[in-house]
């Protein structure tokens, strides 16, 4: 019964999608695959970004990420999959409070909240701009 609720959620997910991508009436189509590729690769790219830096400062032995109260310590595998986890968290959301930025890394994470924070109204500008030079291009 899980796997049918999940393939459920999975095809509400996708026709969602979709349906942002192709309307009912195509010619007023306001996103186009395009810029969401656009807007998905530009997230991935600040994601991975931050987390590299968040886990090659925690490398050189500043302390950049507390985990439950304490310092983080662990091999670099754990230390990427965390640094990866604070900085895809700070992008999209405001954090959990499981990790926690600490020194340096606070000036970090607050850059790459304002950053997570304007992607989407620029995302919505280019659209729109998108949209009007189209139709300019059609009359």
């Amino acid at each position: 019964m899980i796997y049918v609720l999940m393939i459920a959620v999975i095809i509400c997910i996708f026709m969602s999608l979709r349906t942002l991508f192709f309307p009912s009436k195509l010619k007023h189509k306001l996103v186009s695959f395009d810029n969401f590729l656009f807007l998905g690769s530009t997230y991935s790219v600040i994601m991975i970004g931050f987390g590299l830096l968040f886990m090659l400062l925690e490398i050189e032995g500043f302390n950049v990420i507390a985990e439950q109260g304490s310092h983080f310590s662990g091999n670099y595998i754990e230390k990427l999959n965390s640094s990866m986890y604070l900085s895809s968290i700070t992008l999209f959301s405001v954090g959990y409070g499981d990790i926690v930025p600490i020194g340096i890394g606070r000036v970090l994470v607050v850059i790459e909240a304002l950053i997570g924070y304007t992607i989407p109204a620029a995302f919505v500008v280019k659209s729109v701009i998108n949209y009007e030079q189209n139709n300019e291009m059609k009359k």
